[in-house]
């Protein structure tokens, strides 16, 4: 969330929003508020919890679902889990932020998340360690090195800004990994 105040942004679409917590939380720091997602029940969730305009759309078409739209920020918070859809949505990023717009992405740290094995691109088993009984059946996920997450940025004509690694305090380990970019087109 500090990642996204500290551009100042009017406008912030949330991809991958779920029940829309994050836009939830950002109320009051941004004037419009957008979340997107694919799972329609969570979608509804959002909807009834408040703050914010919430769509049903697949990462493949928030382009066409937000045309005439454009946000300050667009946000991915552990939310590209995908191989070819998260490639065709980033490559659609630059069409759908506004002039000074920046990209925030935020993810597993490759280094921990790459766990013992071998350091390099490709599908994982997924896991709900550390989450309640509550969540089941964990879907895989494609796994990207750091310098794989660049040259994706950069295939999709956005540029890295600003990369962030925040850790857990009792371990100073990685927790995440925040890449923020913005469309090359502004350099």
């Amino acid at each position: 969330m500090d990642a996204v105040l500290a551009l100042k942004p009017q406008s912030v679409l949330d991809i991958g929003c779920g029940e829309g917590w994050l836009v939830r939380a950002l109320a009051g720091h941004a004037s419009r508020l957008v979340g997107v997602d694919a799972t329609e029940a969570l979608i509804d969730q959002a909807r009834q919890s408040g703050d914010g305009e919430f769509y049903t759309a697949r990462y493949e078409d928030i382009s066409q679902c937000l045309s005439d739209q454009r946000f300050d920020v667009a946000v991915c918070n552990f939310s590209l889990l995908g191989k070819e859809s998260v490639e065709v949505l980033l490559a659609a990023i630059p069409r759908i932020l506004n002039d000074g717009g920046h990209l925030v992405i935020q993810t597993l740290h490759p280094r921990n998340a790459c766990g013992d094995t071998p350091y390099r691109d490709g599908w994982r088993e997924g896991s709900w360690k550390g989450f309640s009984r509550d969540f089941c059946d964990a879907p895989p996920w494609y796994f990207r090195t750091l310098e794989s997450w660049i040259a994706l940025l950069t295939r999709s004509d956005l540029a890295l800004y600003h990369l962030l690694e925040p850790f857990f305090p009792d371990t100073q380990q990685p927790a995440s990994l925040i890449l923020v970019a913005e469309p090359t087109d502004r350099r």
